[in-house]
C-alpha cells in the first residue's frame, strides 16, 4: 500500500528537471509533415515561419538541408518553436560557404524569434600597434579590411583590453608599458617584484625583446588585410549549382550565377564586416577555391 502523501507526489513532480518536463510536453510536430515534401538533400538556408509572413521563427543552415529540417522535428528542446511553426521554406546554395553567408545575412536583415540576434556592432575594435605602443582602435574609425597590424575582433573596449591583459599575464609582460596601468619612469612596476613581469619597465628586459614576446602572443589573432586591389568573386559549385561570391573588403555584396552580374552587386559599399571576415578568411587565403579578380571593384 502506498502511503505517501498526494501533496508530496505534487511536489516531486514539480520538481522534477526541466528536460523531464520539456520531453513529457514534446508532441511531434505532425502539422509540419506537409511541409517536409520536396525538402532537398542539398546545402542551403532553411526558414521556420510562424502566423508572421514577414518575420520567420528561426534561420538555420547546413550542408545538407533535410537532415537539418528532420532533426530539428525530433529535438525536445525546440517544442515551442515547431508548435508555433506553420510553414517552411529554403534556399538552395552551391556549397557550405553560401549557407553560412546567406544565413549570416538573413539573420541580421529579419531578426529570427529563436536566434541569437546579430547586429552591426558599433562599438568593434582591435588592437593595434604603432611604433611600439599598443592601441584600442575601432571599425567606424578605421578602415579594418586596409589598416596594418590589427589584432584581435573584440566587441567593446573592455573585451580588448581584458585580451591585451590576458597576453600579458601569459608572457610576463609589463602592464606599464602596455597602458594597463601608470608606470613611474625608471622605477620597477609593482608586478615586476611579485615575479609577473619580466622587467622590461626596469631595464632586467630590454624593450626590443619585450615588444618581440608581444608581437608573439598576438600574431595568432592577427586580423589579415584585404589581399586584393577591389572586388572578387569567389567561384563554389556542385553538379547541379555554380554559384560566384563577389566579395571586397571581406564583405559579402551577394552570389551571382554568372560573372556578367557581378558589377550590379559590386554598385554596394564595400566596408569591413566582421561576419564576413570570420567566414571568408580561412577559405580565401587556403587557395583552395577559384578566385577572380574583378576590374571596377570597389576600393
Amino acid at each position: 500500500m502506498n502511503n505517501q502523501h498526494p501533496e508530496s507526489i505534487v511536489v516531486r513532480r514539480l520538481s522534477a528537471p526541466r528536460s523531464e518536463l520539456t520531453a513529457a510536453l514534446y508532441e511531434y510536430p505532425e502539422h509540419l509533415r506537409p511541409c517536409l515534401v520536396g525538402l532537398p538533400s542539398a546545402p542551403g538556408v532553411y526558414l521556420f515561419h510562424g502566423d508572421s509572413d514577414t518575420l520567420p521563427l528561426y534561420i538555420g543552415k547546413s550542408i545538407n538541408i533535410r537532415s537539418r529540417v528532420l532533426s530539428h522535428l525530433r529535438t525536445v528542446d525546440e517544442a515551442a518553436m515547431l508548435r508555433q511553426a506553420r510553414r517552411i521554406t529554403w534556399i538552395c546554395t552551391a556549397g557550405e560557404i553560401g549557407a553560412l553567408l546567406l544565413e549570416a545575412r538573413l539573420i541580421k536583415e529579419q531578426q529570427p524569434l529563436y536566434n541569437k540576434r546579430l547586429r552591426r556592432n558599433r562599438q568593434l575594435c582591435a588592437l593595434q600597434l604603432r611604433e611600439g605602443a599598443v592601441e584600442v582602435v575601432y571599425a567606424r574609425e578605421v578602415d579594418f579590411s586596409r589598416a596594418p597590424n590589427l589584432f584581435g575582433l573584440f566587441a567593446n573596449r573592455r573585451a580588448a583590453l581584458q585580451a591585451l591583459q590576458s597576453c600579458a599575464d601569459e608572457q610576463k609582460l609589463c602592464y606599464g608599458l602596455l597602458g594597463l596601468e601608470p608606470l613611474s619612469r625608471g622605477r620597477a612596476c609593482f608586478r615586476s617584484a611579485l615575479n609577473r613581469c619580466a622587467g622590461a619597465c626596469c631595464g632586467k628586459e630590454s624593450p626590443e625583446a619585450h615588444h618581440q614576446r608581444l608581437l608573439t602572443s598576438l600574431e595568432r589573432v592577427r586580423v589579415v588585410c584585404w589581399p586584393w586591389q577591389g572586388a572578387i568573386a569567389l567561384k563554389e559549385s556542385r553538379p547541379e549549382l555554380t554559384q560566384y561570391h563577389i566579395i571586397n573588403n571581406w564583405l559579402w555584396l551577394g552570389a551571382t550565377a554568372s560573372l556578367a552580374e557581378a558589377k550590379t552587386l559590386m554598385r554596394t559599399p564595400a566596408g569591413f564586416d566582421q561576419d564576413g571576415y570570420k567566414i571568408l578568411c580561412r577559405p580565401l587565403m587556403s587557395g583552395q577555391h577559384e578566385i577572380i579578380e574583378l576590374e571596377g571593384g570597389v576600393a
